[in-house]
C-alpha cells in the first residue's frame, strides 16, 4: 500500500480568499452575505444541515472549505421537480449527493415494512421530508437542474449499496447504484481522503469520468484494462453450499425422518457438509479480482454469498484489491479502499470550525438525532468484530482510527463552553464500538499480510493489542475537567476484549455508568452466536461477574 498524500497539504483552492463561512450557506441570500456569486461544490443531504462532525454532511463540508472550496448545502429539498436543486445555483465544480446518515429506506420503514411517521434527522422529527432511495431520486433531479454538471454519490446509502446487494424491501437483488443513479462517480467508507482528492482533480480541469484510479471510489467503465492481471474470484474464495433458511412453524412427521440418522443416534450415516474453503491470495499492484456479474448473482444465491465473502476478504486497505463486477455490458469497477486517517489527519477534521448546532434557518425546532448527540464525543473510528449482521466493517472498514487524547479533551471543553443547555454530563466518549480505542495489530508487517475477517472471532488474535489502559487513562483526565461532573459510556461495550483489562472495567463501572449498562450479547446459544459470528455466554458471565465485584 501507498502512502497516502497527507489530507491537509494540497495546494488551497482560489477561493480561500472568501474565508470561513459562519454556517455553510443554504440560501442565495447567505451567499450574498458571504459575498459569493457561485458555489464550487453543492452538497445535497436526505438530513437536516447540523453544524456539527457527527454528521457527515457537515464534515465534508467543512473538510472541503477548509482545501479553499466554496461550499453550499440544500438539506431535505423537495424532490417532485428540479427546481429547489437550483435553490443556490450552478456549482462550478459537482454535485455531491447523499441520503443522509441512515439509508433512506430504512429511516422510511420498519422491518415490517410499515412507514415509519417520524425522521429522527428533521425538524420536529416530521417524516417524509426525503424520497425513497434518496440517491437515486436526488441524483435524477440535480441532472434535470443542470445536465453538464458532475454528480458524485456517497455516505452510507451509496456504500453499502455500491456493488449488486440484496434489496429487503423490494426482496430481490438490485444492481450497484451508481448503475442506478447514472452518477458519475461513487465514494464509499469515510470519503475524506477520496472528497478531497476528486475535488482537486476536478478544479485542475480533470473531468470526473476520466477519474478511475482513487481509493475508496467505484466507477463504471466500458472496456477492462488490457494491461491488469484479472483473478476470478472463485480463486480466493470456493463458492459452498447454502443452506435454505429452517422454518421453525413447520413440521411434518415421515417415516423418512424417523429413521434418519439424528432420530435413531446412527451417526454413521449420510453424508458429510461440504467445508467452504477459504484461500489466501498475495496482493498485486496491477491486479483486479473478477467478481460474479450482477445477473448471475441476482439468480443463484451461492453465487450471492460468495461475491460478499470476497468483499469483505478485500477490505484491508494494506493487500485489499480491485473488485469488477459486470453488469449487461458494462462493469463496476472498484477501487481499494481508501488509507485510514492518520491519528493526526483525524485530530484536524473533528476541529474543523463547527458550529456544533443546527443551522439557525431551524429556528426553535427540535432534530431528535442532534439532541442524541450533542453532549458526546466521537473518539474513534471502525470496527474489527466483523459481526456478520453488522455493517460496520463494510462501511468504516477494519482498521480502528483513533483521536489523540488532548483532540478528544479539546472537544469535551468545546461542549462544556458551546453547546447550549450543557449541564456538566458528557453523554458519551466513544464510537462503533465504546472501547477499541487505540486497539490495532502488534506489527505493522502482520496487519499488512493479514486477511482474517474478525479479529476477535473464533478467538481473540494474538496480535491484537487489547491494552485499555489509553480508554482509562482518557476516562479519568476527562472527568477530572473542570465543569464536568460526569463522563459517561453510551456506545456499545464488547466485553470480551474488556474482560482482559480488570483496571478498565473498574474504571468504566466505578464512574461511568448510570446504575445500569446496555450490552449486547445477541443470543445465549452457540449456534447462532457463531454464526453472527459473536463470543459465547461464557464470556458474558465473567464480564457480569466483573461487573457485579465493582458495582
Amino acid at each position: 500500500m501507498q502512502a497516502a498524500k497527507s489530507l491537509f497539504t494540497y495546494p488551497r483552492y482560489w477561493a480561500e480568499c472568501y474565508g470561513t463561512a459562519p454556517f455553510l450557506p443554504m440560501s442565495r441570500k447567505e451567499m450574498d452575505a458571504l459575498g459569493w456569486d457561485s458555489c464550487d461544490i453543492i452538497i445535497i443531504s436526505g438530513d437536516a444541515y447540523v453544524d456539527h462532525p457527527s454528521f457527515g454532511m457537515a464534515v465534508i463540508g467543512r473538510l472541503l472549505e477548509s482545501q479553499g472550496f466554496r461550499v453550499g448545502i440544500i438539506a431535505q429539498p423537495d424532490w417532485n421537480s428540479a427546481e429547489p436543486f437550483r435553490a443556490l445555483g450552478k456549482p462550478n465544480l459537482f454535485y455531491a449527493v447523499s441520503a443522509g446518515n441512515m439509508d433512506s429506506m430504512i429511516n422510511r420503514y420498519t422491518a415490517d415494512l410499515k412507514i415509519r411517521h417520524d425522521d429522527a434527522y428533521t425538524p420536529n422529527n416530521e417524516g417524509g421530508k426525503r424520497p425513497d432511495r434518496a440517491v437515486l431520486v436526488y441524483s435524477q433531479r440535480c441532472r434535470e437542474a443542470y445536465k453538464d454538471v458532475p454528480v458524485l454519490i456517497g455516505g452510507i446509502e451509496a456504500s453499502l449499496r455500491r456493488i449488486a446487494h440484496y434489496d429487503y424491501w423490494s426482496n430481490k437483488v438490485r444492481r450497484s447504484i451508481l448503475m442506478d443513479s447514472k452518477a458519475d462517480l461513487l465514494v464509499y467508507g469515510n470519503a475524506e481522503r477520496a472528497v478531497v482528492e476528486i475535488a482537486h482533480r476536478v478544479a485542475s480541469g480533470q473531468t470526473m469520468k476520466d477519474i478511475r484510479d482513487v481509493r475508496g471510489t467505484a466507477c463504471l467503465i466500458n472496456e477492462l484494462p488490457a494491461d491488469w492481471e484479472v483473478k476470478d474470484s472463485t480463486r480466493i474464495d470456493t463458492p459452498g453450499r447454502v443452506d435454505p433458511h429452517y422454518n421453525p412453524y413447520h413440521w411434518e412427521q415421515t417415516n423418512a425422518a424417523l429413521e434418519a440418522p439424528c432420530a435413531t443416534g446412527d451417526n454413521s450415516a449420510g453424508t458429510e457438509a461440504q467445508v467452504v474453503h477459504i484461500r489466501p491470495a498475495a496482493g498485486s499492484k496491477k491486479q483486479y479480482v473478477l467478481l460474479p456479474s450482477y445477473e448471475k448473482v441476482s439468480k443463484d444465491p451461492v453465487l450471492y454469498a460468495h461475491t460478499s465473502r470476497v468483499l469483505h476478504l478485500e477490505t484491508n486497505p494494506s493487500n485489499a484489491r480491485t473488485l469488477v463486477q459486470k453488469h449487461a455490458d458494462r462493469f463496476l469497477w472498484m477501487n481499494p479502499p481508501p488509507v485510514p486517517l492518520s491519528t493526526e489527519e483525524l485530530d484536524d477534521v473533528f476541529e474543523l470550525p463547527f458550529q456544533r448546532v443546527p443551522h439557525p434557518a431551524y429556528g426553535d425546532a427540535r432534530i431528535p438525532a442532534y439532541e442524541m448527540i450533542r453532549f458526546s464525543v466521537n473518539i474513534m473510528r471502525g470496527c474489527f468484530g466483523g459481526c456478520s449482521f453488522c455493517s460496520i466493517t463494510e462501511h468504516e472498514g477494519r482498521v480502528i482510527q483513533s483521536r489523540s487524547e488532548d483532540s478528544i479533551i479539546r472537544e469535551v471543553e468545546k461542549i462544556r463552553d458551546m453547546t447550549p443547555g450543557f449541564t456538566g454530563t458528557i453523554s458519551d466518549l466513544g464510537g462503533p464500538t465504546a472501547n477499541m480505542y487505540m486497539l490495532n495489530c502488534v506489527s505493522e508487517e502482520i496487519h499488512q499480510n493479514c486477511r482474517r475477517l474478525s479479529c476477535v472471532f473464533p478467538t481473540i488474535c494474538k496480535n491484537l493489542v487489547t491494552d485499555h489502559s489509553p480508554t482509562t487513562r482518557l476516562y479519568r483526565r476527562a472527568r477530572q475537567l473542570p465543569g464536568i461532573k460526569r463522563i459517561m459510556i453510551a456506545s456499545g461495550l464488547r466485553y470480551d476484549l474488556a474482560v482482559l483489562d480488570p483496571e478498565y472495567v473498574k474504571e468504566l463501572v466505578t464512574h461511568h455508568v448510570g446504575g445500569y449498562l446496555k450490552i449486547a450479547p445477541e443470543h445465549t446459544e452457540d449456534a447462532p452466536l457463531s454464526k453472527m459470528m459473536k463470543p459465547g455466554m461464557g464470556t458474558y458471565d465473567q464480564f457480569k461477574e466483573m461487573f457485579d465485584r465493582f458495582s
